[in-house]
């Protein structure tokens, strides 16, 4: 990917020829006088997995929010399947809601829910179903992130914490979406158990089809399964790029963070594994 520079920034260049899913277009948010993201623009493509990065407090889980709707934006559009989600009537953005599925940080299970019951909250809230169809596509999605069986009737509270991110991954699959949203989905894992997860969303992606937009800290997974990276910074997304792209990048904070210590210790086992 080539990059360039425009009035001091890093900017991405458009991808040809690629299915744009989500298109952030010159998006502000701001809480009072703070403004957290400045006239930022960015495109997922379909069927990548995308990790969104960026140093604490820049606003990666603020974009995270405006994009479903849940954080107010003061300027700006974001398209969702080509559609300006602005211009929906509420009909209109259920539907595109339905598409899209979304894993909070923390996984954000009902703690009074069993795991079967908060995989069925999305298909309560939209469709009309019999509880014995309800029942066995929550065990499908169950089965299918890597739990088993007897993990349905156990509530949160009872899960290793590596059991609550599937068990909320399973619910953000709940209605077979083409987007899922990923907020900081390897935090509080052990490197095997963080390893293990990204080896399943890059599964899920393969199998499913899925588009995978990633919030994360996780170097391992940056190298590991995203295709692109976009990193956040001074209120827009600098640059945008594959892994060996950030390695040329040569703003302060994505050299320190790709390029250093850390980084280059996580490349150095990559390649002897490879």
């Amino acid at each position: 990917m080539e990059i360039h520079q425009a009035n001091g920034q890093f900017a991405p260049l458009a991808g040809e020829g690629r299915d744009v899913v989500l298109s952030v277009r010159d998006v502000t948010v701001a809480f009072g006088d703070h403004v957290v993201l400045d006239k930022l623009s960015l495109d997922v493509y379909r069927g990548e997995i995308l990790g969104f990065v960026g140093a604490s407090g820049t606003g990666k889980s603020v974009l995270l929010r405006t994009v479903l709707g849940l954080t107010p934006k003061r300027s700006g559009t974001v398209s969702i399947f080509g559609v300006d989600l602005d211009h929906l009537d509420d009909r209109e953005r259920m539907v595109v809601d339905m598409r899209l599925g979304v894993l909070f940080q923390h996984g954000a299970l009902f703690s009074a829910l069993t795991v079967k019951e908060n995989v069925q909250v999305p298909m309560r809230e939209y469709l009309d179903l019999p509880k014995k169809l309800m029942d066995e596509l929550a065990m499908l999605k169950i089965e299918l992130v890597g739990l088993s069986a007897d993990a349905a009737d156990k509530f949160p509270s009872e899960l290793s914490g590596g059991m609550i991110k599937r068990a909320a991954l399973a619910r953000a699959l709940a209605l077979d979406p083409d987007i899922v949203f990923l907020d900081e989905p390897t935090s509080g894992l052990d490197p095997i158990g963080a390893a293990d997860f990204d080896e399943l969303v890059a599964k899920l992606r393969d199998t499913m089809g899925l588009t995978v937009y990633m919030v994360t800290h996780d170097l391992d997974s940056l190298f590991s399964v995203c295709d692109r990276i976009a990193v956040l910074g001074q209120k827009k997304v600098l640059v945008d790029g594959t892994i060996e792209d950030m390695m040329q990048v040569e703003d302060p904070w994505v050299k320190s963070y790709f390029r250093g210590k850390r980084a280059r210790q996580i490349d150095l086992q990559a390649r002897q594994g490879a």
